[in-house]
């Protein structure tokens, strides 16, 4: 049976998971904030634990800076006392700034070269770790990798992988596709809800909907946004996954990729929701929001019409 999953209206939170960060009044308030600014009914708990570069073996999940298992158990205490819902989200960097998707190794094992297996034994240690706490915590969904892309193509490594994670958590497994990979990705059948990063450019979101759609299609699996986003920034709805772009703020930059995506996503109900980046764990004071250029929507004029959107889509019944 196809699992039934209800809209996620939703926010990323806390990235990229600092210790010592996520406990105390300021953190809570960022939760609490998020909430009620945005009316979520979801949010994804996410932060990052490192290796030290894209051919390392080692994934320092318990060493600083990523928060400590202390900190994750109390930000999903307090999104279930907000009434939300949790999809916990632990997410690989590499130290040296490379971005995790060129996390890479031969295919063929080489003598005095790093593996592909030892890679997938530390993700997979990595992964249970936080999967047992998913399921300590009543996490309604697990997120076992975002944006992976070299990764994807290891299908027999990733089976073994969310099969072993099953073993710990009972609730909804899903991945994280990077954009464009939608169907580059042979083991959707794994998992139970497919997702991706929506940073598609205003103007191409009808094409690219056309194509994901035939994935989800193929596959008969639920499919929401587990990313999606633009920064406040001139020029960004046109590269909204850049969040290096230069330019100067721009509120009305922001808002035409939400407006585009919504109304696009709108035609299809198929795309079951959003998980919007992103809400960090400190907030900005809300007097200089017109100067933030970043993902974050508080205090801008996308937050309200992301409020309202949310509003009228946990109030459709058809949804």
């Amino acid at each position: 049976m196809t699992l039934q999953l209800p809209f996620v209206a939703g926010m990323t939170w806390g990235w990229t998971g600092i210790r010592g960060t996520w406990t105390g009044e300021d953190a809570e308030r960022s939760m609490r904030l998020m909430q009620e600014r945005l009316s979520v009914n979801w949010t994804a708990i996410t932060f990052g634990a490192l290796q030290d570069h894209p051919q390392a073996t080692e994934i320092r999940y318990r060493d600083e800076p990523t928060v400590t298992d202390e900190e994750v158990r109390a930000a999903i205490a307090h999104a279930k006392q907000l009434g939300l819902q949790v999809c916990l989200k632990p997410v690989v960097n590499c130290a040296n700034g490379t971005w995790r998707a060129h996390i890479n190794f031969f295919d063929k094992d080489v003598p005095c070269e790093p593996k592909w297996s030892e890679w997938f034994s530390s993700y997979t240690e990595f992964m249970v770790h936080y999967a047992r706490i998913a399921e300590e915590t009543g996490c309604e969904m697990l997120c076992v990798g975002c944006e992976m892309v070299q990764t994807d193509r290891r299908e027999s490594e990733w089976r073994a992988l969310i099969a072993k994670v099953r073993e710990f958590y009972s609730g909804i497994i899903t991945y994280n596709c990077d954009k464009y990979q939608e169907d580059n990705v042979g083991w959707w059948d794994a998992v139970d809800v497919i997702s991706s990063s929506g940073y598609y450019p205003v103007g191409h979101w009808e094409e690219q909907l056309d194509r994901i759609e035939k994935v989800v299609s193929r596959h008969g699996k639920p499919f929401f946004f587990m990313e999606a986003g633009c920064p406040s920034r001139d020029g960004s709805q046109h590269l909204p996954n850049d969040w290096g772009l230069a330019g100067a703020p721009d509120q009305a930059a922001q808002l035409e990729y939400y407006e585009e995506m919504f109304g696009s996503c709108d035609k299809r109900d198929w795309v079951r929701g959003f998980m919007l980046w992103d809400w960090p764990a400190r907030l900005y004071d809300e007097s200089v929001a017109a100067a933030n250029d970043d993902y974050c929507l508080y205090g801008k004029t996308s937050e309200r019409f992301v409020r309202g959107y949310y509003t009228k889509k946990m109030a459709d019944p058809k949804i």
